[in-house]
């Protein structure tokens, strides 16, 4: 009979989301993880399966817990302005910071299950930002655009440090609404 878990699965995910989301996936080192989680590097490895396998549990839960309620909000704002800022927000400062935009830039191009995440997380601000815009706009892409503006700005703003996108977005929603 083997040995009870000596952690908390949850709460391992969630301390790896928050190194993940810091560092990426390469600039975290498995003994980064052991450290931060508290477990040993076996209990890692069975529970896991590998250091991608306890990365993709991590995204996974960053989006269920933190990208796809941000989307939601979105969703019911009452205006394009709103919608934007509450997204610039969330994604400047707020939950959905890190680990999607780590994600697209680091691992998507190499790693299937992670790109069908990114993509997740990216289609649901972009239904979140077509639901504001409603059936009487129907420009092609532009739901599309606007969350890849979003998205864009906040990944520029955490390479260079530079300016939140919240004020870029904003002035984008302006021009757009009549």
């Amino acid at each position: 009979m083997g040995r009870p878990r000596a952690f908390d699965e949850d709460e391992a995910v969630e301390a790896a989301a928050r190194l993940f989301a810091v560092h990426g996936f390469e600039g975290t080192s498995v003994d980064d993880l052991v450290g931060a989680l508290g477990v040993h590097r076996g209990s890692l490895y069975k529970v896991f399966g590998s250091k991608r396998g306890l990365y993709l549990a991590a995204l996974r839960r960053h989006l269920d817990r933190d990208v796809l309620p941000v989307a939601a909000a979105v969703a019911a704002a009452g205006s394009l302005p709103a919608a934007l800022a509450q997204a610039a927000a969330a994604y400047d400062a707020g939950p959905a910071a890190g680990l999607l935009l780590l994600a697209a830039a680091e691992r998507a191009a190499a790693d299937p299950d992670a790109a069908a995440l990114v993509e997740e997380g990216v289609a649901a601000l972009e239904t979140a930002v077509t639901a504001v815009l409603g059936p009487g706009d129907t420009a092609p892409g532009l739901a599309e655009a606007l969350a890849a503006t979003v998205l864009g700005l906040r990944l520029r703003g955490r390479a260079t440090g530079g300016r939140p996108a919240g004020a870029a977005v904003l002035a984008l929603a302006d021009r757009l609404t009549p």
